[in-house]
């Protein structure tokens, strides 16, 4: 990628660009590098990709794993317009018709993020505040360090209740399919 210029909001069309080798996310049109995972990281996200994609086997909806380009716009902003780009860990999409190329554009029913020392402020903070604003109807937060996991519900106003919180021997019910239970036991058992 060539050197970021000073005041430059960077957008989809100009991450295109950007060497396929590399994992960046665009925050408010600031790049961000990525990283590669935990292996403690990358075993919770296959057992919830597992749980998630052994349930939606026979819906509309659809479950993706990072790297997986999420393209969250303004009002009004077309796809290659989009500042802010990111790489959720795990996505459910109900919505086919924003899936495009290497991700989706608009908003995903369920957001899942597992943290990291550097990765906790941008889930816990920007994202958090851009998956409230536009309509994510469930986001979870995944710490691994504690075992345990803070569930956002989307409330009538738009905005993330407080939080649920489970740990390593809970279940937790997906409020956003009502026969849907997760056991994270096997989740958390793996690390």
């Amino acid at each position: 990628m060539p050197l970021q210029q000073v005041n430059k909001r960077y957008t989809f069309a100009d991450y295109l660009t950007w060497p396929e080798n590399e994992r960046w996310e665009v925050i408010n049109g600031v790049p961000q590098m990525q990283s590669a995972p935990t292996w403690q990281h990358q075993a919770i996200s296959r057992e919830l990709l597992t749980q998630f994609n052994n349930y939606l086997k026979d819906n509309p909806c659809q479950v993706f794993a990072s790297p997986f380009d999420l393209r969250l716009p303004e009002t009004n902003e077309k796809d290659e317009e989009t500042t802010f780009i990111v790489q959720p860990d795990i996505i459910v999409v109900c919505d086919k018709e924003g899936l495009k190329g290497t991700g989706y554009y608009g908003t995903p029913t369920l957001v899942i993020e597992i943290t990291s020392p550097s990765t906790a402020r941008s889930d816990k903070v920007w994202k958090f505040n851009k998956y409230e604003k536009v309509g994510v109807q469930e986001y979870w937060i995944v710490e691994p360090d504690g075992k345990f996991i803070s569930v956002y519900t989307l409330l009538p106003d738009n905005r993330y209740g407080r939080p649920e919180t489970y740990t390593e021997s809970d279940m937790i019910k997906v409020s956003v399919f009502s026969d849907f239970t997760v056991d994270l036991k096997p989740i958390f058992e793996t690390i």
